[in-house]
């Protein structure tokens, strides 16, 4: 298992906190210091069966100044996700072939 982690957000740390619980092993992947690549984003959104824009963060300052409202493809979505890591809804968690958002933090175990 592999969460997608932000241990200044709470819900992130929830998510975490429910997996320490399930006594399984996990990788911890801190992506706003080690930011998923264009190809990691695409397969993370194929196991999530989401499209790009399903996985931004819009209340971001980030976003509201340079995106809201804006048309861009999921090619382009991607590409802004790689270069504004914040912009990615945490946490995101992995196991297998599937993957959640922790939002809310219980649907963690979903994948149990």
């Amino acid at each position: 298992m592999k969460i997608y982690h932000n241990p200044r957000c709470s819900k992130s740390r929830e998510a975490l906190s429910i997996l320490q619980d399930q006594n399984t092993d996990f990788e911890i992947v801190e992506y706003l210091q080690h930011t998923p690549t264009e190809d990691e984003l695409k397969e993370l959104l194929r196991k999530l069966d989401k499209k790009p824009k399903e996985i931004i963060r819009k209340g971001e300052a980030i976003f509201k100044e340079k995106y809201q409202g804006k048309s861009f493809s999921d090619a382009e979505w991607i590409q802004i996700m790689v270069e504004n890591p914040k912009l990615i809804e945490r946490p995101i968690v992995v196991r297998g072939d599937k993957a959640v958002l922790g939002r809310p933090p219980e649907n963690v175990l979903k994948l149990f």
